[in-house]
C-alpha cells in the first residue's frame, strides 16, 4: 500500500522518542520531518536515527536564512546526510536560494514563503506588504525562479500558489488540522482533505499524530481517510 503524502513532524523531547515515533508511523506515511530544535539538540545523528532501516524520506526543516555564502556552506554540510527535502526561507532572496540549490543538488530545496503562524496584521507590523496570500505568491514566484523545486505555504494559499507556479513544483503545507481541532500556534489552517483539494502534495502533521496515545494508529487512520478522499 502506498504511504500517504504526510510528513510527520517529529517534535520530540529526545532522540529515542523521535526514533520510536518514526518507527511507528513509517508504514503509513511517506516522510518524517526533523525540525530545528531536534537537530540542534542531537546533531546529524538524528537523521540516521529517524530514517532507520525503513528508508523513509527525511524532511530536514532547518529553514536556512543567511547570506548566500553561509547558506551554501550550511547546505553543503547537511547534504551529506542525504535529506530528501531541505528548507530555506524564501525571504533570504534569489541569490541565497540559488546558493542552497547549487550546494545541495540531490536534495529538494523547499522555500518557506510566509510562516503559518503569521497573520496579515503581523506582516503589517513587520513592514511587509500583505495580505499574506499576496506575499506568499510573490515569494513563491521568486523562489521557483531561483531554482527551488518545492514551496512551503499554508493550505489556504495552496491553490493560488499552484496557479502561479504550475504542476511540477512540490507544495508542502503545514497548518493541517482535523475539523474542529485546536489550532495551537497556527493561524492559517485547513483540514487534510481541504489541503489536498487545494493542490498540496505533502501535508505536514505533527501533534495530531505524535500527541496521540498510539501515534502509529493515528497515522494509519489519517492515511486511510486520505485514501478514501482521493480514491476515484
Amino acid at each position: 500500500m502506498t504511504p500517504a503524502p504526510i510528513a510527520v513532524a517529529l517534535d520530540a523531547p529526545d532522540l529515542e522518542t523521535a526514533a520510536r515515533w518514526a518507527h511507528l508511523v513509517t508504514p503509513h506515511v511517506s516522510t518524517v520531518k526533523v525540525g530545528l530544535e531536534l537537530y540542534l539538540r542531537y546533531g546529524p545523528d538524528v537523521v540516521a536515527s529517524v530514517r532507520g532501516a525503513s528508508g523513509v524520506r527525511v524532511f530536514l526543516d532547518l529553514k536556512l536564512h543567511d547570506i548566500p555564502a553561509t547558506v551554501a556552506g550550511a547546505a553543503r554540510a547537511v547534504a551529506r546526510l542525504r535529506p530528501e527535502i531541505l528548507t530555506v526561507h524564501a525571504t533570504g532572496g534569489e541569490a541565497m536560494i540559488r546558493a542552497a540549490v547549487e550546494a545541495a543538488p540531490d536534495a529538494e530545496i523547499a522555500a518557506v514563503t510566509v510562516l503559518t503562524s503569521l497573520r496579515d496584521a503581523d506582516l503589517a507590523r513587520m513592514g511587509l506588504a500583505g495580505p499574506a496570500s499576496d506575499a506568499v505568491r510573490r515569494l513563491a514566484v521568486l523562489a521557483v525562479g531561483a531554482g527551488a523545486r518545492a514551496l512551503v505555504c499554508s493550505p489556504q494559499e495552496a491553490a493560488a500558489v499552484r496557479a502561479e507556479v504550475g504542476p511540477s513544483i512540490t507544495l508542502i503545507t503545514p497548518g493541517v488540522r482535523a475539523a474542529g481541532a485546536a489550532t495551537q500556534d497556527q493561524a492559517r489552517v485547513a483540514t487534510p482533505e481541504e489541503a489536498l483539494a487545494a493542490g498540496a502534495d505533502l501535508l505536514v502533521i505533527g501533534r495530531p499524530i505524535t500527541g496521540a496515545a498510539d501515534p502509529g494508529a493515528a497515522a494509519a487512520g489519517l492515511a486511510a481517510a486520505l485514501r478514501r478522499r482521493t480514491a476515484p
